[in-house]
């Protein structure tokens, strides 16, 4: 496999991730499995020693993963656009940007049940607004978890929303909330993990076929993985252009569209 290039220049890369493989590699990945990692320094040898490692702890040891040029990540199932720095005093610039919050990010998903409109404010415009702060969730270590029973320590976690379309899916026997579904623009203004996951199902609305919260419900759409897309990225580069990199809607993406909403 090889990088599908969104916009490169000598400071950067923003490539397009595939749904299905990690951006590194963690405690569930083996020598077998295709990482994004490996795929960067594949095209770009020089970058193996830009960024930060992640420290994690497996089975009482402390493990050093390296993520070469990493400044941000996408969950194993998300598809679409991932910055990479390809030399440290962009690394260090692109982080300031992130921890500043002045990177704007724009994701497409789809939803279980009909997302209400939310009400307009001067401060929000049309778009929903989710102020809710994440904690680990305290019945599963893999998981995080919004309001009460939340553990400590809690994170500031802020997600705009608005609504594109509202369908439901008349090959069901019945229309409940299982067979009513939302199309969405999502922009997180904070970066917690899992954010929008989470708070899409604080929200009572998961993000379909969520094989973490979507809970009791049936994965639907013909969507075999999380159906959640990092569609475009707006970043400032180190000569104050603000530029907006794009990804194309995956396949899977333009099926249920074709399908439920042409």
């Amino acid at each position: 496999m090889k990088l599908k290039i969104l916009y490169e220049d000598k400071n950067i890369l923003a490539i397009d991730k595939p749904a299905g493989i990690a951006v590194h590699a963690d405690a569930r990945t083996t020598d077998k499995d295709v990482i994004v990692a490996d795929l960067i320094l594949d095209y770009d040898k020089k970058i193996e020693k830009v960024g930060e490692p992640m420290t994690i702890e497996y089975k009482g040891e402390v493990l050093k993963i390296k993520r070469p040029g990493i400044v941000h990540r996408l969950d194993r199932e998300t598809s679409g656009v991932l910055l990479v720095a390809r030399n440290q005093k962009t690394f260090l610039m692109l982080k300031e940007q992130f921890q500043n919050h002045t990177i704007q990010k724009k994701y497409l998903t789809f939803v279980y049940g009909h997302v209400s409109d939310p009400k307009a404010s001067l401060a929000t415009g049309k778009r929903g607004l989710i102020n809710i702060p994440i904690g680990r969730s305290p019945m599963d270590i893999r998981m995080w978890t919004a309001g009460r029973g939340a553990r400590p320590p809690l994170r500031e976690a802020i997600t705009e929303y608005k609504v594109l379309n509202r369908f439901s899916d008349i090959s069901s026997k019945s229309l409940n909330q299982d067979n009513k579904f939302s199309y969405l623009e999502v922009y997180p203004k904070t970066g917690r993990t899992h954010q929008i996951r989470v708070h899409m199902r604080y929200i009572n609305h998961p993000v379909v076929s969520d094989p973490l919260y979507r809970g009791n419900k049936e994965m639907a759409l013909g969507m075999k993985r999380l159906a959640l897309h990092s569609q475009s990225i707006t970043f400032r580069t180190s000569n104050g252009e603000v530029k907006t990199v794009e990804s194309p809607l995956p396949a899977d993406f333009k099926k249920v569209i074709k399908t439920y909403l042409v």
